[in-house]
């Protein structure tokens, strides 16, 4: 596996600490991110969209919808860590999720839906005191998360799949 084309802006660092000050970029992040990916997948065809980001990746066209898939499953966990104590969350199985027949519609169904997410997600990460921020899930593959690790995961993921969908483009020149 080739550690740059997997992980071009490197992996997450779950130990690391992470600030009051590191919030609102974060939240910014996922704001920008449907607008972000819309620019990034502007003008690509059909042929394009089913490109692999990387030699045994998902299409640009799976990614687009992982990323929805990833999202509306992250944005349930914060609000379960909002509204229970410790819950244990539900992992999936992303990469079965992206051979399911919706990982093939048009990318602009979950280019939407991420607009819309999005803007809910922002709402509820804009409106957090700084206590909710330590408030926990139980993830049953990773153990405990904070809110605010679980902010920064998010805020990484945009980046990490946006670098991958720029980075396909600039090397095929696209």
């Amino acid at each position: 596996m080739n550690e740059t084309l997997s992980y071009p802006i490197g992996r997450f660092d779950r130990t690391a600490p992470f600030t009051s000050a590191m919030r609102a970029p974060a939240i910014e992040v996922f704001a920008d991110l449907p607008f972000s990916l819309r620019r990034a997948t502007s003008g690509l065809t059909d042929p394009q969209f089913d490109t692999p980001y990387r030699p045994g990746g998902w299409t640009v066209r799976q990614l687009v919808h992982h990323v929805a898939d990833s999202h509306m499953n992250g944005y349930i966990r914060l609000k379960l860590a909002l509204t229970e104590d410790a819950p244990t969350i539900k992992p999936y199985d992303q990469d079965q999720w992206a051979t399911l027949a919706d990982s093939a519609l048009p990318p602009q169904v979950s280019l939407s839906l991420l607009e819309s997410l999005h803007a809910r997600w922002v709402a509820v990460w804009q409106a957090l005191d700084p206590e909710q921020y330590a408030r926990t899930f139980q993830h049953p593959e990773l153990g405990p998360m904070t809110v605010d690790t679980h902010l920064h995961l998010y805020a990484w993921h945009c980046r990490h799949h946006l670098a991958h969908i720029t980075g396909l483009r600039q090397r095929n020149g696209w």
